[in-house]
């Protein structure tokens, strides 16, 4: 069975840290880019992070350039999202997910060009 699992998740004070990982399981994703996406209550999902199918290259949201890092381990079949001096406003379900596309030559924030997704962890960033 393919699928993606978060972990890592949970509850922090303001300017705290936390490691999201996300465990791919039935089959390799070295040559595919990987994203971090985030959902709040009431809002729409919203790009976070995306690191290329090798580690090279790397882009971020708007809201969290300078305090979130993306990395992955493809010998692990894993991307971590280290998230820096946490905000309110972080607090959100996270979401990892495999680009569609295969050695895809471009870095892409939009959910619809992802395929497959995990289940979420929460956040919640309390003030």
């Amino acid at each position: 069975q393919v699928q993606l699992v978060e972990s890592g998740g949970g509850l922090v004070q303001a300017g705290g840290s936390l490691r999201l990982v996300c465990v791919a399981s039935g089959r390799t994703f070295s040559m595919y880019s990987m994203g971090w996406f985030r959902q709040a209550p009431g809002k729409e999902r919203e790009f976070v992070a995306v690191i290329s199918w090798n580690g090279g290259r790397t882009a971020y949201g708007d809201s969290v350039k300078g305090r979130f890092t993306i990395s992955r381990d493809n010998a692990k079949n894993t991307v971590y999202l280290q998230m820096n001096t946490l905000k309110p406003e972080d607090t959100a379900v996270y979401y990892c997910a495999v680009d569609g596309v295969r050695a895809r030559p471009t870095l892409v924030g939009v959910p619809r060009e992802y395929d497959l997704w995990g289940q979420g962890t929460q956040v919640t960033v309390s003030s």
